[in-house]
């Protein structure tokens, strides 16, 4: 996971410094390994405390929709491929700051405030009110684990219901409630909660939910230096995906960079393009109006909108 690479790429380069210059391991004992951790989680995670939590998800998500039926350039696959690409973008620094103003006026986080609105673009593209996002949490809740290189991440499923076409202010209230009640119930891993829904399966899209959202805002790995080496990233194509749409942001202090993945078997890129935009106006409005209701906030282009509304009639 992310949280891993920065402490992965940090140690490297201290340890290679080192022993560069003829000097022994300069990295502390740690007081536990990974294996340590998943002794730990089994011995934890029974009884009274599975129960509890396993409880939660089963009142949180039983009875959602199974699909999330947004309009797609092809019909779905009987079988998923998961074949994919992604599309870069950027949210400018008076919206990013727009944002995290009104988050503060409604007491909420950032992460909060982004999902409301992909919430609601979700809601506004598919017509359907009860929607259910993912998105990763690194789960690393006690400090001994910090440092540790391995897999803690674990994935939540929040359910949001927009059907009685909520105000900004009222959603980012449920989201608030929502993602609170998520975290205080994240130990339970994603596979023994789709097991205890029992979803109907399908080849064709993955359980309980087929859109995440992730902000970035773990250990940045930074540039790795290394003494007497000039070093450099090598991209990759990114041509996979799980899901039919992730979200992922990051603030970058000016602005919000962001990038959309999609599944190439049912979209076009230039219809993700679209729906990054969408996302941006979509956002602005909310920033602009916070007692608007859901339905009424503005996410069409001016140009888009006069052509679906006219050009096309």
């Amino acid at each position: 996971d992310a949280w891993s690479t920065g402490i992965l790429v940090q140690e490297f380069g201290t340890l290679y410094t080192a022993y560069s210059q003829g000097r022994p391991d300069p990295l502390p004992e740690l007081s536990i390994q990974y294996a340590d951790y998943a002794v730990w989680q089994r011995q934890w995670l029974q009884g009274e405390a599975l129960e509890a939590q396993a409880d939660y998800w089963k009142g949180q998500l039983s009875g959602a929709p199974a699909l999330l039926e947004l309009p797609t350039d092809r019909p779905r696959p009987a079988v998923q491929g998961y074949a994919g690409g992604v599309v870069a973008f950027n949210l400018s620094a008076d919206l990013g700051a727009g944002l995290k103003q009104l988050a503060q006026r409604q007491g909420c986080t950032l992460f909060m405030v982004l999902l409301a609105g992909w919430a609601a673009l979700l809601s506004r593209l598919s017509g359907q009110g009860d929607v259910v996002i993912g998105t990763p949490v690194a789960n690393r809740q006690r400090g001994e684990v910090e440092p540790l290189i391995g897999f803690f991440v674990n994935t939540l499923a929040l359910r949001l219901k927009l059907d009685s076409n909520p105000t900004v202010g009222e959603l980012l209230e449920q989201v608030k409630a929502t993602a609170v009640g998520a975290y205080g119930h994240q130990d339970i891993p994603f596979e023994q909660v789709v097991d205890l829904l029992k979803p109907g399966r399908s080849m064709g899209h993955s359980p309980i939910f087929q859109s995440m959202l992730t902000l970035d805002n773990t250990l940045d790995a930074g540039e790795l230096s290394l003494p007497g080496l000039m070093l450099s990233d090598l991209d990759q194509p990114h041509v996979t995906t799980q899901f039919d749409l992730s979200l992922s942001l990051t603030d970058t202090g000016d602005g919000i960079a962001g990038g959309l993945e999609y599944a190439s078997e049912l979209f076009d890129r230039a219809t993700i393009g679209r729906l990054a935009h969408y996302y941006g106006a979509l956002l602005g409005g909310m920033v602009a109006d916070d007692r608007r209701r859901i339905a009424r906030l503005p996410y069409l282009p001016v140009a888009e909108r006069e052509q679906l509304l006219y050009g096309f009639n």
